[in-house]
């Protein structure tokens, strides 16, 4: 994910980075299904998302964090 597009997700809210997250799994999934069966020849493509859905967390965390401390 380029930093622009890190921008673009720090910019959504919380519930809409859930939303994103379960999207980016769900297509994890079938990639890694793809994968398994023979369909897929690039595991780079597998890599590329683990990682979005790793900095998609990342950013959930940090929105938390910060509300946390916002609050107390």
């Amino acid at each position: 994910m380029k930093g622009n597009q890190l921008a673009e997700l720090r910019g959504l809210t919380i519930p809409e980075l859930q939303s994103k997250s379960r999207e980016t799994k769900e297509e994890l999934f079938n990639l890694r299904f793809a994968l398994r069966t023979g369909h897929l020849s690039d595991f780079s493509k597998v890599r590329a998302m683990r990682r979005a859905y790793a900095q998609i967390h990342t950013v959930i965390s940090e929105k938390r964090l910060r509300e946390v401390k916002n609050a107390g």
